[in-house]
C-alpha cells in the first residue's frame, strides 16, 4: 500500500501521520514547534523527526504539509506565519529536496476543509465556511464544491479581521484581531487571569502557576464542572459566535464547521457559539440560519487533508474529490 503522510504545522506542536484513502489515521507523530523567534531549520528538523517517525522506514510516496500561515497561490512558500519563523520561505521545495519524496503545500485550513468538504462534515454540501481554532483561527472557504484559495492564495484569513479597535495586540502585527478572543490562546489567558480570583480546580491543575495551564488542562476542568473553565469556553463561544455571524452575513454558506483543537470541547465551545450566532447575525428571523457542526476529523482535519494534497497533486489546485 502507498505511503502517504499528512503534516499539520501549527504554532506549538508538529503532528504528522499516515492517512489511508478513507481518511482513517494510521499512525501519528508529534513534536514540539519552538515559536517564531527561532531559526526555521529548528522547526523543519521538527518536521523532519516526525515524518520519520511516521514512515518507520518505509519509502514515502508523499508529504502533504498543512501549515499555520500565508502560503502562495503556487503552493511553493510560506509567506508569512503569525506563530512560526517562515517569512517568504520555500518550504515545498527545501523540504522536497531534503526528504527526497513529493511534498505539497497548503494553509492548513485549506487542508482541514479539504478533508471536511471531501470525506468529512461537509461531504455533499456546496458552500462550507470552515473555522479552525487552534493557537490562533485560521479558516477556508468551499463555495460551489470548490476550495476557494483567492488571488494571492491567502483566502480565510478570518482570524486577523478587526473586531475590536485598538484591542488586544497580536502576533500578526496588528490589533483587536478576532483571535485575540477567540482561540486556544485566548481560552488559557481568561482562565489564567481567574486563578487565584476564585475557587477553581485549575490551580490545583497548573500547580499553582497559571503559566503553566493549558488549553486541554481547561477543557477538562469545563467537563468536570469548573465555573472559571466554563466561564472561559462561555467568552471564547460568545466571541467566536459573533466572528461567525460576520462570515455567514457576507457569504450566506450552508453550513459552518468548526475545527482545530479547541474544538476538542464540543458543546462546551459550540452552544454559546450557536447563541451568539443567532443573537447577532442580521436578518436572522428571517433566514436559514446555517447549522455550526463540529469538524468530523476534529484536530486532526489538517493532517488528513495534508495526506489528501500529497495523493493527488490536483488538489494543489484547489480541487475536490468527485
Amino acid at each position: 500500500m502507498s505511503l502517504h503522510i499528512g503534516v499539520d504545522v501549527g504554532g506549538t506542536k508538529v503532528l504528522a501521520a499516515e492517512v489511508d484513502p478513507d481518511g482513517t489515521v494510521l499512525r501519528t507523530a508529534r513534536r514540539s514547534t519552538p515559536g517564531r523567534r527561532v531559526d526555521t531549520a529548528l522547526v523543519e528538523q521538527a518536521l523532519t523527526e516526525a515524518v520519520a517517525e511516521v514512515a518507520g522506514g518505509r519509502p514515502v510516496d508523499g508529504v502533504g504539509l498543512a501549515a499555520a500561515g500565508f502560503v502562495d497561490a503556487a503552493g511553493e512558500r510560506v509567506m508569512f506565519a503569525p506563530h512560526l519563523p517562515w517569512q517568504g520561505e520555500d518550504v515545498r521545495a527545501r523540504l522536497e529536496e531534503r526528504w527526497g519524496t513529493p511534498v505539497a503545500l497548503d494553509n492548513d485550513a485549506n487542508c482541514a476543509v479539504l478533508a471536511e468538504a471531501t470525506l468529512g462534515a461537509g461531504r455533499g454540501v456546496a458552500d462550507v465556511v470552515l473555522v479552525t481554532m487552534g493557537t490562533g483561527i485560521g479558516g477556508a472557504l468551499v463555495l460551489d464544491g470548490r476550495v476557494r484559495r483567492g488571488r494571492n492564495g491567502m483566502a480565510g484569513e478570518f482570524g486577523h479581521a478587526q473586531v475590536v479597535p485598538e484591542g488586544r495586540p497580536c502576533e500578526c502585527g496588528g490589533a483587536g484581531c478576532w483571535e485575540q478572543y477567540a482561540s486556544g490562546n485566548a481560552l488559557v489567558r481568561h482562565a489564567r487571569a481567574r486563578i487565584g480570583a476564585e475557587p477553581t480546580v485549575l490551580e490545583q491543575a497548573c500547580d499553582g502557576d497559571p503559566e503553566t495551564l493549558t488549553g486541554p488542562m481547561v477543557t477538562d476542568a469545563a467537563v468536570r464542572g469548573d465555573r472559571v473553565a466554563l466561564g472561559a469556553f462561555a467568552s471564547v463561544g460568545d466571541w467566536l459566535g459573533v466572528g461567525v455571524a460576520n462570515l455567514v452575513a457576507a457569504l450566506d454558506p450552508d453550513l459552518v464547521v468548526i475545527g482545530g483543537g479547541v474544538s476538542a470541547a464540543g458543546d462546551l465551545l459550540l452552544e454559546p457559539a450557536r447563541r451568539a450566532l443567532a443573537r447577532s447575525l442580521v436578518g436572522a428571523a428571517h433566514r436559514d440560519v446555517p447549522q455550526v457542526v463540529r469538524a468530523r476529523f476534529g484536530p486532526e482535519a489538517g493532517v488528513v487533508g495534508g495526506a489528501i494534497l500529497a495523493r493527488d497533486a490536483e488538489h494543489r489546485a484547489g480541487r475536490i474529490w468527485s
